[in-house]
Order: C-alpha cells, then structure tokens, then sequence
C-alpha cells in the first residue's frame, strides 16, 4: 500500500500534486520570479481554480479572487504577508496552498501559542552535541524560519498574536534585515531571493497580544471576510466536507443540499444575530459559528452515521453535531440554542420539522 494512503493529513503540495504538475507543464513559457515553480498567474489558478492543459484545477479559495491576487502580488515583492479574520475564514488554509503553489514545500510552520519561545524563530541547539564538540554546525536546530532563509522557501507563521510581545518583536530584525545572527558561530545568514513569512491573525483574539505598529508596519495586511452570501458559504462547505470525507474513507454518504443549506443557514443566523430575512433578531452563542466548524460538524454526522447509523445521514446525526458545535458554554449557550430553535426554527414548517424535533431532543 502507497505510504501516503496511511497519512491522516496530506500537505498540500503532496495533496494537489497532480494540479500542479499539470500547472508546472503549461506554464513552462512564462517568467517565474527568482524562487518560484510557479508564475503569478499559475499560482491564481491554483487557488481560485480553472485549468491547465486537460487537468481540472479545484478552487482552494472561494471568495473576492482581488485579495488572492494581492497576496500574491505582495510575495512578489520583500514585504511579508499577513492574514487576518475571524476564525474559519480560511487563512492558514490560503497560507498552506500559497506556499505550496509558489515553493512546493509548505511544512516550514512555527504555531504561534503562549508557549512559542524566540527559539522557535531564530534558533536552538542540540545540547549534548553543544557541551561535547561546542557550537557548531551538527548542534545547530534550525528554526523553519531560519531553513526557509537559507533555501529561499517560505515559511509560514500562525496565530502569531498568541505569541508574547519579545517572540513576535524577534521578527523585526529578520523582516528588516532579512537576516538572522549567529553570534556563537560568528556568522550571519542572508536570506535567500524568494524567502518570505506568511502569518496569520485571528480577530477574536486581538486582545490576547496586540501586535506593535513596528511589525505590522513589516506586513502586508489583508483582511479575509466571512463567506459573504449564503451560496457562497454552501458550496465552501459542500467542496470542503467531500474533499475531508473522501481522506477520512468515512462510511457515510454525502449530506444532501438540502441539509448543507439548513446548517449553512442556522450557522449565518446565529453568527450575524439576524435571520436571513432580516425580520428578526437571534441571540448569538458563546462559541465560534464559523464555516470551519459547519464543515467539522457535517463530516463528524457523517462519521456517526456511518459507524452507527444506516450509512445515510440523517437529521438525528445532524442535530447531534448542532448541539456539540453550539452548546459550548451550558448554561448561556443551552439558553440561546433552545429560543433559538423554539422562535426560529420551529416556526420554519414542515421541511426543517424532522430536524427541529431532534434538535430539540438533543437539547433536552
């Protein structure tokens, strides 16, 4: 059995493989910059989808194609980029596919917690090898960072506002100077043309460690909305929950259109704290009702009637994932999800019954 069949997550690069050794053989006649296997306009297409020769390329990003195109004309320059939105906006997954589009590698990654040390930026050392032959090049732990300097790569930076002040301020010199220091080895390492940081941000937690102007003066900000309608939303969630079942081998049909566009909807209802009409107001729960959580909720029901349902699935499994994916806080979130189905959903008809009376079960 091929190896990769037994890998639960495929980067990217390995993912679309096949995409982009098609993109690779029709953009042979265009100039690519220094560090790119990809020209600017192949990398667009990569994303935002289209073809390349008799190969379909699936969209990656379904939204304003401008900022795509922003994006990558920031990445063309020595200006690093920065993501922001709320969560579930897709941002590490358009920093995924656009390093793995333009460097092929997309595994360059420091997670930005509370817990991210200036190591995890700069460098480390291997300390048995360090007190047994000194500094040198063997004890050296590159950071990814640091490795996608010395190979022109890009490396990518999540959540970088979990990180403390002096970890995220650790990127100023490296994005000015675009160099790191080695004092212990007496050198500096320059990096590489095509070198670049993409990070991300998450709106929601803005409080946690502001970013100082001096390093965001250092990026290239861009901004990524909410699924601005509802079709747009559903066929995010539609692509996306055929494309992570299909790698999980979940044994369960796909939801039907139907039931994707009712959890789309209760998802914008209660994120926007408006019905889709406009007519009336809905209290919002505590939790985070993002598009990346209706996609988590559908393949979860998926899995459940799979393994413990008909292999169809059906509204008790989707009211299961609803209750799990809403009620994060019991009391308040119990509260706002019952006025919800009692004032909302209820009053919906015969079409969204089934649903509302499992729901409803479930909420006890």
């Amino acid at each position: 059995m091929d190896q990769k069949q037994n890998v639960l997550r495929l980067p990217a690069e390995q993912l679309y493989a096949h995409e982009l050794e098609a993109l690779k053989a029709a953009d042979k006649d265009n100039v690519k910059p220094t560090g790119w296997q990809l020209s600017p306009k192949a990398v667009l297409t990569f994303i935002t989808g289209g073809e390349a020769g008799k190969t379909v390329i699936t969209p990656k990003y379904i939204g304003n194609k401008r900022l795509v195109e922003m994006a990558i004309a920031t990445l063309l320059t020595d200006r690093a980029l920065l993501l922001i939105g709320e969560p579930g906006t897709a941002k590490s997954w358009l920093s995924e596919n656009l390093t793995a589009a333009i460097h092929g590698d997309s595994s360059k990654v420091v997670q930005g917690t509370a817990g991210t040390s200036e190591e995890h930026v700069r460098y480390s050392w291997n300390y048995a090898l360090l007190l047994a032959q000194g500094p040198s090049d063997q004890a050296l732990i590159r950071s990814p960072i640091l490795r996608a300097m010395e190979g022109g790569g890009i490396a990518r930076f999540e959540e970088i506002s979990r990180c403390a002040f002096e970890v995220q301020d650790a990127l100023i010199s490296i994005l000015s100077e675009k160099t790191i220091s080695i004092p212990e080895l007496g050198r500096e390492v320059p990096a590489e043309r095509g070198f670049s940081i993409i990070a991300t941000a998450n709106t929601r937690d803005r409080g946690v460690n502001e970013m100082s102007a001096a390093l965001k003066r250092r990026f290239n900000i861009l901004v990524l909305p909410a699924p601005s309608s509802l079709d747009t939303e559903i066929d995010i969630v539609r692509r996306r929950v055929s494309e992570i079942s299909a790698s999980y081998e979940l044994r369960s049909s796909q939801p039907d259109d139907e039931s994707v566009r009712k959890v789309v909807t209760i998802f914008r209802e209660l994120r926007n704290g408006l019905t889709l009409d406009g007519k009336e107001k809905v209290k919002s729960p505590s939790g985070v009702i993002s598009t990346a959580e209706a996609i988590s909720l559908l393949t979860g029901s998926m899995a459940l009637a799979g393994s413990f349902g008909t292999g169809e699935l059906s509204d008790d499994d989707i009211a299961a994932g609803l209750q799990g994916a809403i009620v994060k806080d019991d009391t308040k979130d119990q509260q706002v999800w019952k006025e919800y189905l009692d004032n909302i959903m209820k009053k919906r008809g015969a079409s969204w019954r089934s649903l509302y009376n499992a729901c409803t079960e479930m909420n006890g």
